[in-house]
């Protein structure tokens, strides 16, 4: 799949999924907290001090508070996709630590951000949501200053191949999103002006006891079916049955796999010659 092409994803029905979801989004969200501390790790590697931070697809505040112990005295912008997913991410710090934070409602596509406004771009677990990635790299590629840095996780393809499987036995709809190979990801970065862009992918899989349960825990946490071509209407009974028992194929020792292949990427802005200013740069101005 092109990352330059749009991906068939319906936006409005993911930032419907995720205001729906943010009530209980923290508790199944064990698979997005893992992701993100292990994002968090890599930093541990950058000699870097930024003084404006943004999380783009903050959900409920998880890296944020991370990113506010690492640098306390950073500028904090969160943004997320869902209003609710945004007001309880502001809730991540304590109220006198939230002078130096911003939390706002947005699209990662469409930055409500000045040109080179930001030294970091901290993103986890976000960009697969984007229906065009060359226009969401694109942003953040604008809204850094030069030299800063991109650090993001996304879903590759491989992410729920079980049930994908199973329910292509089942039924010739789409009932599972598709997602963007890294190989791809990196051509897009170096599409929209990155540079040293580096992307690498792992693989953890997750245990269920039926696949009622994994099913829930996508609910919970927003991951709703949002590909255009996803059948109408309620899944019947039955295929629903033919589904499930499609999967058991895949049992082990009692649990049924889930898989999700993480792809991991970071790139900088381009640094400018010398003399040579950003547009709409201001020393004093705000984001």
């Amino acid at each position: 799949m092109n990352g330059a092409a749009g991906t068939g994803l319906d936006r409005a029905a993911a930032r419907r999924a995720f205001e729906r979801a943010a009530a209980c989004y923290d508790a199944a969200a064990v698979l997005q907290r893992e992701v993100a501390t292990r994002l968090l790790e890599r930093l541990d590697l950058i000699r870097f001090a930024p003084r404006t931070v943004l999380d783009a697809g903050c959900g409920t505040g998880f890296a944020l508070a991370a990113l506010h112990r690492r640098w306390p005295r950073a500028r904090l912008l969160g943004l997320d996709l869902a209003v609710a997913m945004a007001r309880r991410a502001r809730r991540a710090l304590p109220w006198w630590r939230r002078r130096r934070l911003r939390v706002m409602a947005g699209d990662l596509q469409a930055l409500p951000l000045r040109d080179a406004s930001v030294d970091l771009v901290f993103s986890s677990l976000a960009l697969q949501w984007c229906d065009d990635l060359d226009a969401a790299l694109g942003e953040c590629r604008r809204v850094l200053r030069p030299g800063g840095l991109l650090l993001f996780t996304t879903f590759g393809p491989d992410t729920l191949k079980e049930l994908r499987a199973a329910w292509a036995e089942a039924d010739g709809h789409v009932h599972v999103n598709t997602f963007t190979d890294l190989h791809d990801v990196g051509d897009a970065l170096v599409r929209q002006g990155f540079v040293d862009p580096v992307t690498d992918a792992e693989w953890i899989t997750m245990t269920y006891r039926t696949v009622r349960d994994l099913m829930d825990d996508l609910k919970a946490v927003g991951a709703h079916n949002v590909n255009r071509g996803r059948p109408p209407g309620l899944t019947g009974r039955g295929r629903l049955a033919r589904m499930e028992a499609a999967y058991e194929k895949f049992r082990v020792d009692g649990r049924l796999p889930a898989t999700h292949e993480i792809v991991y990427g970071h790139a900088f802005a381009p640094e400018l010659e010398p003399g040579v200013r950003p547009v709409a740069w201001h020393p004093r101005a705000p984001a």
